[in-house]
């Protein structure tokens, strides 16, 4: 070929390449949620701003512990009445003896059980068909996880990873930020499955972890009232669900929610929210999550920046 002909097809061929690379590192992310919305109100928020989100394509969500059938006709009748009930909801393995109430179960009541689909086969057929490209969000307490690796570990070990919400590292729940945190907690999504738990740190799949030592952000009045007041079909759905929490008998609880397990959402959309450092977590028969010296396993957010998560949660919960 002559090369005054060839330089300018080199030229092309560059531009492509370089406009392909543009438009993979621009396509959204592919996430499945396991979650026990129902319980605490951090849930509803995640799953509000995965909703409003275009960087996140949410392949299923899964329901998690407690009443998984009850928590899958919240998500029925939020995903329908937001205009996402194209999005799979699969009922995880129901557990008896939760102690947390079920505080928006009304708002659940009136949604309809969608089609059974089993939350294990679900993650685990979703994972063969798109290996290494899916992100697991594990927001709740781990049975469906640990069903899955229990079941066909070499398949949940292509997950792309796991970006959780759980334990409690070098510093507990605290009321406030103006309080001084507590040691470390046996935090509530690792204790309730501590199994579950185990299994995931020794499964050997990329874990991003954001324990209750950066996740516990509270939703002031400024803020609350914005979201709540907004009036889109989105934030109506939260503030429906939030006063039901609110309303219900639980001594632990404020008007001012911790966004717990927005967090890890916030991150997916930009890691600089929670930067991570390399750490080898060991969750103990207790329930703790240790931080044990060796080679790290996880990738841990010790610390989060409030005002970067609330410049990204914010714009886009306002949304219409």
């Amino acid at each position: 070929m002559n090369y005054l002909v060839a330089r300018p097809l080199r030229g092309l061929f560059t531009a492509l390449a370089l406009s392909c690379a543009m438009l993979a590192q621009a396509a959204p992310q592919k996430v499945i949620v396991d979650l026990d919305i129902g319980d605490d109100i951090d849930d509803a928020f995640a799953v509000g701003l995965l909703l409003q989100s275009p960087e996140i394509d949410i392949i299923g969500i899964t329901t998690a512990w407690g009443d998984t059938a009850l928590r899958a006709q919240l998500l029925e009748r939020m995903l329908r009445e937001t205009g996402h009930s194209q999005i799979p909801v699969a009922q995880g393995i129901a557990t008896s003896g939760n102690p947390q109430p079920f505080t928006q179960a009304r708002y659940a009541q009136r949604g309809k059980l969608p089609a059974k689909i089993d939350a294990v086969d679900f993650l685990l057929e979703q994972i063969k068909r798109q290996p290494g490209q899916i992100t697991l969000l594990a927001l709740g307490p781990l049975t469906n996880v640990g069903a899955a690796i229990g079941r066909d570990a070499a398949t949940f070990g292509q997950l792309k990873q796991v970006v959780m919400m759980g334990g409690s590292v070098r510093s507990g729940y605290r009321k406030s930020q103006y309080v001084p945190s507590r040691p470390a907690d046996k935090e509530y999504n690792i204790a309730s499955d501590i199994a579950g738990a185990q299994q995931l740190f020794t499964a050997g799949v990329p874990i991003v972890m954001m324990p209750v030592d950066s996740t516990q952000i509270r939703l002031d009045e400024v803020e609350r009232n914005a979201l709540l007041g907004h009036g889109s079909p989105v934030t109506d759905a939260m503030a429906l669900l939030y006063h039901q929490w609110i309303n219900a008998y639980q001594p632990w609880s404020s008007n001012m929610p911790s966004l717990f397990d927005v967090v890890p959402v916030a991150w997916l959309i930009d890691p600089a929210v929670c930067p991570t450092t390399p750490l080898r977590i060991v969750v103990d028969n207790d329930g703790y999550t240790r931080e044990r010296p060796g080679k790290p396993n996880a990738q841990v957010c010790l610390a989060s920046d409030q005002k970067r998560f609330f410049d990204i949660m914010m714009p886009r919960l306002l949304k219409d």
